[in-house]
């Protein structure tokens, strides 16, 4: 309707301006030398709109001749375009489809259409590496880190490649130029800090915070790195502060609490330690400094006076106080322990010392001594570090597993079984 009333607009004052025109009066003239030419100026107004509509007819025509050829460029791009976008289309579900060939067929097609694009590279290299052709890929990948708006789409296949086979170096010089491209994309710190575990390169490791690994275990490792004692001491502290039941991290900050004139700090950390988890390892930089058999029996005192009756604190007790020839003292404390049913065959051998410590040769002492070792025979070992990746036992803890290359794997396990049968030892 507004459309309508606009149109009847127009030709009511059309017509009321042919009507006004039409009964003005006059003429119009026009003069060359003797020669003229005259009309009413109605007509002329009409002769003028005439030519004008004329002109731009012929103007309009020339710049029509003139836009052909680029109108057909144009229309010929967009119909190479759309037949591009169809075959990536189709390179995208032969790769979703794990078809090889098919893919690397229809991204050609694409890059004759679309010429050398950051999606048509990415494809081509995809492509290439679905069919097993990984140094073609890696030319598809260079050719889009030379590229100013692809450059981390290349480096990061190429940092790919490199990693799936082991260049370690490589890949460490393209996590760097990656970096520098994209800082702090999310992808390339997980993939910077796995590099650092292959690499053993612990401090980056820990600055990365690596996933599925502990702090402590990190940061223990870099402490080992580090040349710079001020660093490595923090970073041993840091371990130990992470996790106060890592023995490892304990002693390592005691040892360096030691070395640089701190012993009551060393001793109030190892004591601390083995409050919340008490292992052997603990007690000998505590018992390291006692002069005599008698004060490591008190040493031994101080340090379990936390947790008294813990397994390893009894066994502490016991093996101290055996030492010192304080007998009563140490069966005390061995006959607790088995009571507790925590006894383990450290302490069955332990009281097989003891039988003969306080019975010498004689038949009695024998008698007893063959009771309680086949007892240890029976009795499950002694915890010991093991790989809980493969199983395999150390005879300290380490960062790395050394049979299965596996990090942070190493724990302090106990064991349910015995190695060795009780009729066996019979």
């Amino acid at each position: 309707m507004r459309t309508a009333i606009t149109i009847l607009l127009v030709l009511v004052l059309g017509v009321a301006g042919a009507m006004y025109l039409a009964q003005l009066g006059g003429t119009v003239e026009i003069k060359v030398g003797d020669a003229w030419i005259g009309t009413s100026f109605p007509i002329a107004l009409l002769l003028l709109a005439t030519f004008f509509l004329v002109l731009h007819g012929i103007l309009a025509a020339i710049a029509g001749i003139r836009r052909w050829p680029q109108r057909m460029r144009a229309k010929r791009a967009a119909k190479r375009r759309a037949e591009g976008d169809a075959a990536v289309t189709r390179t995208l579900i032969a790769l979703a489809a794990g078809t090889a060939e098919a893919a690397r067929l229809e991204v050609r097609k694409a890059r004759s259409y679309l010429g050398d694009t950051p999606q048509t590279l990415l494809l081509t290299a995809e492509a290439e590496r679905l069919s097993g052709r990984e140094e073609a890929a890696s030319d598809a990948f260079r050719l889009l880190a030379q590229r100013d708006d692809a450059r981390f789409l290349g480096l990061r296949g190429l940092l790919r490649q490199a990693m799936q086979r082991g260049d370690w170096d490589a890949a460490q010089a393209l996590a760097k130029e990656a970096e520098a491209v994209q800082p702090g994309a999310a992808w390339l710190r997980e993939e910077r800090a796995q590099l650092a575990l292959h690499t053993r390169d612990w401090r980056e490791a820990l600055a990365l915070q690596a996933p599925d690994l502990p702090k402590p275990v990190l940061a223990l490792a870099a402490a080992a790195q580090e040349p710079d004692p001020a660093k490595a001491a923090e970073l041993e502290r840091q371990a130990f502060q992470a996790d106060k039941a890592f023995p490892p991290a304990a002693v390592a900050h005691a040892n360096r609490l030691r070395a640089g004139g701190s012993s009551r700090r060393a001793r109030g950390v190892l004591e601390e330690a083995w409050s919340a988890s008490p292992h052997p390892d603990l007690a000998v930089p505590y018992l390291a400094d006692e002069p005599d058999d008698l004060n490591r029996v008190k040493a031994a005192e101080g340090l379990i006076r936390r947790n008294p009756n813990a397994a390893e604190s009894r066994l502490l007790l016991a093996r101290s106080a055996l030492a010192a020839g304080l007998t009563g003292r140490a069966r005390t404390a061995l006959e607790a322990l088995v009571a507790s049913g925590e006894a383990d065959r450290r302490a069955y051998l332990l009281l097989a010392e003891l039988e003969e410590a306080e019975h010498g040769e004689s038949a009695e002492a024998r008698a007893a001594q063959a009771k309680w070792l086949r007892q240890a025979a029976a009795a499950p070992p002694e915890p010991r570090w093991r790989c809980a990746h493969c199983g395999t036992d150390h005879a300290a803890w380490a960062p790395v597993c050394s049979a299965c290359d596996t990090v942070g794997q190493i724990g302090w396990t106990k064991s349910a079984k015995a190695s060795v049968p009780a009729a066996t030892a019979a």
